[in-house]
């Protein structure tokens, strides 16, 4: 059995195929979504979300949004998405120090808040491309 994967980001498609398994990071924590899973909707947290297809994993960075699940179909409605695949590690890397170093900076409530949410993308993003996939079947 599989899944139908659609996420979307306000300017385009990011991924449109079908899958065997995903694990999404949502607001009150992971979830690992197979076919034939419960309807849902859930916000979907600055996170990484893992793909299973053809009995290999690959990664995405998500920058927030929601995902709707049923019948064996997953939407996600997200900010913005990269997938492991088209994000460069140097550069990942660097922009991931830089918003440390302006987390560091960050002078009163609104200032640390973004350099905050800042430092989460950065941080999500070089985790998409460091990411050990689950051991699969």
């Amino acid at each position: 059995m599989i899944l139908n994967l659609r996420v979307l980001s306000p300017n385009r498609v990011i991924w449109d195929s079908e899958v065997k398994e995903i694990i999404l990071s949502t607001n009150s924590g992971q979830i690992g979504i197979l076919p034939n899973h419960a309807s849902l909707v859930a916000a979907v947290d600055i996170g990484v979300m893992k793909i299973r297809l053809n009995g290999k994993w690959s990664t995405m960075a998500l920058m927030g949004g929601f995902a709707k699940i049923d019948n064996d179909g997953i939407t996600i409605l997200v900010n913005n998405g990269e997938r492991d695949v088209d994000i460069k590690p140097k550069e990942a890397q660097e922009t991931f120090e830089r918003a440390k170093a302006d987390l560091a900076r960050a002078e009163g409530r609104r200032q640390t808040i973004e350099a905050d949410l800042a430092l989460k993308r950065a941080r999500t993003r070089l985790e998409a491309i460091n990411a050990s996939p689950p051991v699969s079947n």
